[in-house]
């Protein structure tokens, strides 16, 4: 198949695309600014948010995928969940539609529902919502925390115990997560686009390790080699006060909408091997093989 995809040079992007590519797939990849593609990848300069920018880019495509997403918004640089989540997939719903293009694949973030509380969450399904109704035949899938070589989440922990052996837990630590490879999301996501079970169907994918918050810091320590961290607690009620306050600062680590995510906990079923047919990287193992480079 030859592949419309945008956000297909971020994180989980590039895993994606090289998985694509390994199964033989052509790609038109969505990009800011035009590099040095490698073979059976044609670039298209342009802007999500500009259909003008992509939409006839779009024609004798055979499928289109959506993996733009942001954790944080900016909204003095016009990076907001309503632009980059909402209409960026009402620009690619619209962009395929208008090419003829019936099969569409969109990454969605597992949490995500109608009354949640972070707006990261809510906007994430008012975008599925837009794709249910597309007519097109779809498939979303919701992956957990994604890890592997330049992640933001693990290896932003991994810098602070590299500097020192004190990892701050904010509130009691116990909530769990459910990470998983993005090597997986990229096997989920190539192997979707060509199975028609997937078919207006919505996946959540995470990993087989359900971990709380204290034991995953406790993992990366040991992956870098080192013994697990001076964990000082910072109580949830003074950061709930605090963090407001303070999240409009750009290098600030933490928003509220994190907050809310990482405490109301990230975990699922694993239903979604069963389509798949595959079982998912350990985190342990997976951390190791990049951290201790």
């Amino acid at each position: 198949m030859r592949v419309f995809i945008a956000g297909g040079t971020g994180f989980v992007g590039e895993h994606v695309s090289h998985e694509l590519l390994r199964q033989g797939h052509q790609l038109r990849l969505l990009v800011h600014r035009r590099g040095a593609p490698p073979e059976s990848v044609e670039q298209v300069e342009g802007d999500v948010t500009r259909p003008e920018d992509f939409g006839r880019a779009v024609a004798g495509c055979d499928a289109v995928m959506n993996l733009v997403g942001i954790i944080r918004e900016f909204p003095g640089r016009g990076v907001t969940f309503e632009r980059l989540h909402v209409q960026a997939t009402a620009n690619m719903l619209a962009a395929a539609k208008q090419a003829g293009i019936r099969r569409y694949v969109q990454m969605s973030a597992l949490g995500t529902r109608p009354d949640a509380v972070s707006s990261y969450h809510r906007t994430k399904f008012r975008a599925e919502e837009l794709v249910r109704n597309s007519g097109l035949d779809w498939t979303i899938l919701r992956p957990s925390l994604i890890f592997g070589p330049k992640d933001a989440f693990v290896g932003m922990l991994a810098r602070q115990m590299r500097l020192a052996p004190v990892a701050p837990v904010i509130g009691s630590g116990a909530y769990r997560l459910q990470p998983i490879h993005a090597d997986d999301v990229a096997r989920c996501f190539a192997l979707a686009l060509e199975m028609p079970a997937t078919i207006g169907q919505c996946y959540e994918l995470c990993g087989n390790d359900r971990l709380r918050y204290v034991d995953l810091l406790d993992a990366v320590a040991a992956a870098l080699g080192k013994p697990a961290p001076f964990k000082p607690r910072l109580p949830l009620g003074l950061m709930k006060l605090a963090i407001p306050a303070l999240q409009g600062i750009p290098r600030f680590p933490i928003t509220m909408d994190q907050l809310q995510m990482l405490v109301e906990e990230n975990i699922c079923d694993g239903r979604w091997k069963q389509t798949f047919g595959f079982e998912p990287k350990g985190f342990k193992e997976g951390i190791g093989e990049y951290l201790t480079q």
